[in-house]
């Protein structure tokens, strides 16, 4: 939102010196996060009025003119012009040499110099608007029209500076939306006004009141809706004309983001800009008998003033008239047909209030954000309708007196009331860490408006003024809010807190989180991908998933995609099917939740989705054996990795319904409870998911029931000091000994063991097997000898025929 400085100090009187660094500053700190402040002049800066002396026709372009200019300085000056609108004495925009201008309204500013053009010489330029970027304030429907001064200012000075004689020196703020959600009385320059005025201690002019006349015809108006309208005033005018609104209107509209119109439209964006209460015009010959605010009938169609045609919802608010014709959306904008017209004299004016939430329920589904509906929305003080009122009225007066009011009505369902908040002063001295004392806190309070009440102990009854009562202010944190902000947030000095640090905290399972993705990356070469949680209709069915246990989306972001997973695999499929395209071999995996319908009862009114985490992975490939075995090694080592509780992988009963039926396995815990499974991609899944050219392996685990292991306790072993000798030895032993027997056997006499091979054939007796291992010998004293070694290895072998029956082979 732009917001007008100079517009502001009509209603208080602030600083003469405030520069644009402060009020960004001050703003930001105590009230709202000001993104820029820009100074309207410097759009226009070097451009000066120029007084056309003469035109005469180019000798060598039809199309161009050369005038003789006179711009304030010893000498005229010649410029080739191609405006169409060229006369003497006309008051202009010039650029001399050296000004900066937008070549034909587009692109980055030029820097102009003395030129030729078709062999005259052009000494500047008789600027358009767009080129020096006032082609809203200035608005016209050919690029060849220049700025004609002479209607708004005949008596221009030549050589004044243009943006001395438009009055544009002013800074213009604008604020960050998000940062003025909750405040719904500063979307208007008067509220704004009131910040300033508490923040530099100026005195806020008032706003005057609201005097219906007895002399006024009633008007009748009509709320069906009490809790979606809770006022709506009509005033009516009669001898009206749609005439161009006065300069300064129309630059201070367009110095903040608005397009002037014509008076009867110009007048209603300047009060709600200045009072942040919407207000809109119909003509008063379209309306017949007053007016009905009511609920959209199902079917019902409105046309509006940007030419949308609207279907409208049960749920959507409408204005319409007595005989049930839809005049406007509500809160929104006014209909194409029924408001201001180029031939309109009579004038219905609306000043209403209605329910937030509705009209940004209604703004939201038919897209349309206005300015209306972006200041309804936010939830107005019904009091706000009668500044409006009285602002409109006095313009009126002020600017068409031969318009009058011959009628009014209103009908007033409820009304913003105060609201009264207990606050004990010992709770802002402690949450804010100041001391502050009860009259600095109803000093500080006052300045916003609100009326504050001491016992003389330590209570403050806080009595919040209604345009601050609409939801913003309601608890004493918010009281808490405001004397903080209004003493500046920069002014706190930082108390860092005191964390004391006990132990660590373990949280085992996003360890193993963590560990089973680098596991997946690192070891076995994988690609982690991220998908949405919503998933297209094609790959439920290719995956074999049915929607009865899945959670249905209110508003889907396709038609095809309107449940939420509950399984990885259907996405994983989808992102198999695309890579497929351009890669044979490549391996996915992703880590990620999954979402189920809960059964059961709600719980504080809401029922929310049951969420678990599982693990999905994919591997495609040529040859199908080749892939089962190497998602099988993947999955047989990810416990170890991953540090989680073993897991088997056993044949089961029950099959993926993806899964090929000849190739796929359960993965089961140590408890026996299934944890996941793995298989090929069926030729049915396959097909159905569009893969093509490639085989694929998939496994499906769910995280949650995996139990986390601690890392592994690591301990410090010195490095050898004499070399270590590497010995191989086969034996013979009975074939129901384990290679776990013989390294318990041996561990005592070896650094280390490994296992090379073992053999049974007809070389071995009947019921005894050959094993061969390697061992590692050492001393920590001296390097072995070839006889230490001789003796080391009888004593190897004597020890294990005496605890396993072994004989050396």
């Amino acid at each position: 939102m732009k917001v007008s400085l100079n517009w502001i100090r009509q209603y208080v009187d602030l600083p003469q010196n405030l520069n644009a660094e402060q009020v960004a500053t001050d703003l930001t700190m105590r009230t709202v996060e000001v993104e820029s402040v820009i100074n309207p002049a410097e759009l226009v800066e070097g451009i000066v009025v120029g007084k056309i002396e003469s035109v005469k026709a180019h000798p060598n372009a039809d199309l161009l003119r050369v005038c003789m200019v006179d711009i304030g300085r010893e000498r005229l000056y010649q410029i080739v012009c191609g405006g169409t609108n060229l006369y003497e004495n006309e008051r202009v925009a010039v650029a001399p040499p050296g000004a900066f201008v937008r070549w034909h309204g587009e692109g980055e500013p030029i820097e102009l110099k003395a030129t030729k053009l078709r062999g005259e010489k052009s000494e500047g330029m008789i600027c358009s608007a767009s080129e020096i970027n006032l082609d809203e304030l200035f608005p016209t429907e050919d690029e060849a029209i220049i700025v004609d001064l002479t209607g708004e200012f005949p008596d221009a000075i030549p050589g004044q500076k243009l943006s001395e004689l438009l009055e544009l020196d002013d800074l213009i703020i604008e604020i960050d939306n998000k940062s003025l959600t909750n405040r719904p009385d500063l979307w208007g320059h008067y509220g704004l006004a009131r910040e300033l005025a508490a923040i530099y201690g100026g005195t806020l002019k008032p706003l005057a009141d609201y005097e219906p006349q007895e002399s006024w015809a009633p008007y009748p108006v009509k709320i069906s809706d009490s809790g979606r309208c809770f006022r709506y005033d009509a005033v009516v005018f009669d001898h009206v004309s749609p005439v161009p609104s006065p300069f300064w209107m129309k630059r201070m509209i367009w110095s903040v983001g608005m397009r002037p119109i014509n008076l009867l439209v110009d007048v209603t964006n300047y009060v709600m800009l200045a009072t942040g209460q919407p207000t809109h015009a119909f003509d008063r010959d379209h309306v017949e008998d007053g007016i009905h605010v009511r609920l959209a009938k199902a079917g019902e169609i409105l046309t509006l003033l940007d030419g949308h045609e609207l279907h409208l919802l049960p749920s959507d608010l409408l204005i319409c008239d007595g005989q049930d014709k839809a005049i406007g959306l509500a809160g929104v904008m006014g209909g194409a047909l029924d408001s201001i017209l180029p031939e309109t004299t009579g004038m219905v004016l609306e000043v209403a209030n209605f329910e937030a939430i509705g009209i940004r329920k209604t703004a939201t589904h038919h897209q349309l954000r206005t300015e209306a509906s972006s200041r309804f929305e936010k939830a107005i003080d019904t009091t706000r309708c009668d500044q409006a009122l009285a602002m409109t009225i006095e313009l009126m007066e002020k600017l068409q007196p031969e318009a009058v009011i011959v009628a009014a009505g209103y009908e007033r369902l409820s009304t913003t009331e105060p609201v009264e908040i207990q606050v004990p002063l010992s709770f802002l001295r402690r949450r804010s860490g100041r001391e502050l004392s009860a009259d600095d806190v109803i000093l500080t309070l006052s300045t916003l408006g609100f009326m504050v009440a001491f016992d003389g102990d330590d209570l403050l009854t806080v009595k919040v003024p209604v345009w601050r009562a609409t939801g913003d202010v309601s608890i004493k944190d918010d009281i808490l809010e405001e004397v903080c902000r209004m003493i500046g947030y920069d002014q706190f000095e930082f108390a860092p807190p005191v964390v004391v640090l006990e132990k660590p905290i373990r949280q085992l399972e996003f360890e193993s989180s963590r560990a089973i993705r680098e596991y997946l990356a690192f070891r076995a070469g994988l690609q982690e991908i991220f998908t949405y949680p919503w998933i297209a209709s094609k790959y439920l069915d290719a995956a074999g998933e049915t929607t009865d246990h899945l959670v249905a989306l209110q508003t889907p972001p396709a038609p095809d995609q309107a449940y939420l997973r509950g399984s990885l695999v259907p996405g994983l499929l989808e992102a198999v099917a695309e890579n497929s395209r351009y890669y044979e071999h490549f391996g996915l995996f992703e880590l990620a939740q999954i979402f189920k319908k809960n059964e059961a009862p709600e719980q504080d009114g809401e029922h929310l989705p049951i969420q678990t985490r599982h693990l999905a992975i994919a591997i495609t490939g040529e040859l199908p054996l080749l892939l089962f075995r190497k998602l099988k090694g993947i999955l047989t080592h990810l416990p170890r990795f991953g540090r989680v509780v073993p897991w088997t992988l056993q044949a089961g009963e029950d099959k993926a319904p993806w899964a090929d039926r000849n190739a796929w396995l359960d993965l089961v815990s140590e408890d026996g409870e299934i944890v996941g499974k793995m298989g090929l991609l069926s030729p049915k899944a396959t097909a159905s998911a569009g893969v093509r050219n490639v085989f694929a392996a998939v496994a499906e685990i769910e995280i949650d029931k995996l139990q986390s292991l601690e890392s592994r306790d690591n301990t410090f072993t010195h490095l050898p000091q004499f070399p270590l000798v590497e010995q191989d030895l086969s034996i013979v032993i009975d074939d129901d000994v384990s290679w776990a027997d013989i390294e318990q056997a041996v561990a005592s006499q070896v650094k280390r063991a490994e296992f090379v091979e073992e053999y049974r054939g007809s070389q071995v007796p009947e019921g005894k097997k050959s094993l061969m291992f390697r061992f590692w010998l050492a001393s920590d004293e001296k390097t072995l000898s070839t006889a230490d070694i001789e003796q080391a290895r009888k004593r190897l072998l004597k020890k294990l025929k005496y605890m396993l029956g072994a004989e050396l082979r």
